[in-house]
């Protein structure tokens, strides 16, 4: 049954996603699914027996609506550990559906129609189409290679009186890129006396590698004033499918943030957010995630030594990106389906984070999983 009368697309130009595509023809063909990225390993025993104890206690009904008080405030004291700023939990933090959600939730606070937002390709895929639901341009600028760095110059040139927002990840997806101290330097000085608001991504905050330290837009006074800053419980603890994160602003830009989240979601998930809330008070809970995936990410690349593919630089997150110009001249989309099908390893194209594809005969592969899964993962990429 379709509806009779005239339907004019607002998404035209979206299709499915590329990972639930790549999923699909993981599970069609039997393939190691280093896609999506989920962990194949199991969350906390602890984090799940809380969250037991709390659904068995009776915290089932609806939380409040910026969240769970408790929670937002060992939010705001692991954040003024970590980058010295501080934050209200009654004003200024607000519990969310996942990061996608802040992220939507952010983007509609602010956007007009009409409204410029410069976006960095390659960018994670929720961006651009929240900036186009509510009416705004997205201004798509390519980051740099070798090494997907901001050119800043190229910024100040594309900044005008309609520019609204800018959109910033660090780690990154889908390239583990991380910013500097001098890229937020750099970001201060173009957002000076400008009426431009940031949304900075960093749900891999915990996830960065090599002594590097997260450059959080919270430790510069001056960005954070004028920033919505997401994160996400799901990536930090292993647990995509919880579907909760949180988001930071000061108190003028969250008050807009919560007229949107109010009538997006209400609010999150009750028993999850007591149980956090507890586990969070005990900072080794996520002070040592970084070498675990530090960890994960060396034994992948010790294990593709030998292959034809050749990584790329990984500083953060847990995607590492593999070039295979030494393999095939294929388009990417082309050789991630052929790898799939006839080698068992589902990967994700890079050219599907761009507006305009570009061919950096580069795939992304997810070493969030068991060591047994990677061997085996990697025994098939060698065979290539």
């Amino acid at each position: 049954m379709n509806f009779p009368g005239t339907l004019k697309s607002k998404l035209h130009k979206t299709g499915t996603t590329i990972f639930t595509i790549m999923s699909g023809l993981a599970n069609e063909y039997g393939a190691i699914n280093l896609s999506q990225g989920f962990p194949d390993f199991p969350v906390s025993a602890e984090l799940i027996e809380l969250i037991n104890r709390n659904m068995k206690a009776g915290h089932n009904q609806y939380a409040p609506m910026p969240g769970y008080r408790p929670l937002r405030e060992v939010i705001a004291a692991k954040i003024q550990n970590l980058y010295s700023a501080v934050y209200d939990p009654d004003k200024e933090i607000t519990i969310t559906a996942g990061g996608t959600q802040a992220i939507y939730s952010a983007i509609t606070s602010v956007i007009k129609e009409g409204d410029e937002v410069i976006v960095f390709e390659p960018a994670y895929d929720c961006y651009v189409p929240a900036i186009e639901l509510n009416g705004g341009i997205p201004v798509q600028l390519q980051l740099k290679d070798p090494d997907f760095h901001i050119d800043w110059n190229e910024v100040k040139k594309m900044v005008n009186q309609r520019t609204r927002m800018i959109m910033i990840n660090s780690p990154h997806n889908p390239t583990g890129a991380i910013l500097t101290a001098k890229d937020m330097h750099q970001l201060e000085k173009i957002t000076h006396n400008r009426d431009i608001v940031i949304v900075s991504d960093e749900v891999y905050e915990h996830i960065i590698f090599d002594g590097y330290e997260h450059q959080s837009v919270m430790r510069y006074p001056k960005l954070a004033e004028r920033s919505f800053v997401v994160f996400s419980f799901g990536k930090t603890f292993h647990a995509t499918g919880w579907k909760t994160g949180y988001c930071i602003a000061p108190e003028n830009l969250m008050t807009e943030f919560r007229k949107v989240h109010q009538f997006q979601v209400f609010s999150v998930n009750t028993p999850i957010q007591y149980a956090l809330a507890e586990y969070m008070s005990n900072p080794v809970n996520y002070s040592g995630i970084n070498k675990f995936y530090q960890q994960k990410r060396d034994l992948f690349l010790s294990l593709i030594k030998g292959s034809r593919f050749k990584p790329l630089t990984c500083s953060g997150s847990y995607f590492q990106l593999l070039d295979y110009s030494k393999i095939s001249d294929e388009k990417d989309t082309d050789f991630a389906i052929k790898v799939t099908k006839e080698h068992g390893v589902a990967a994700i194209p890079i050219s599907v984070f761009y507006k305009n594809p570009i061919e950096q005969k580069a795939l992304r592969f997810c070493f969030a999983k068991e060591d047994a899964t990677l061997v085996a993962a990697a025994e098939k990429l060698r065979n290539i």
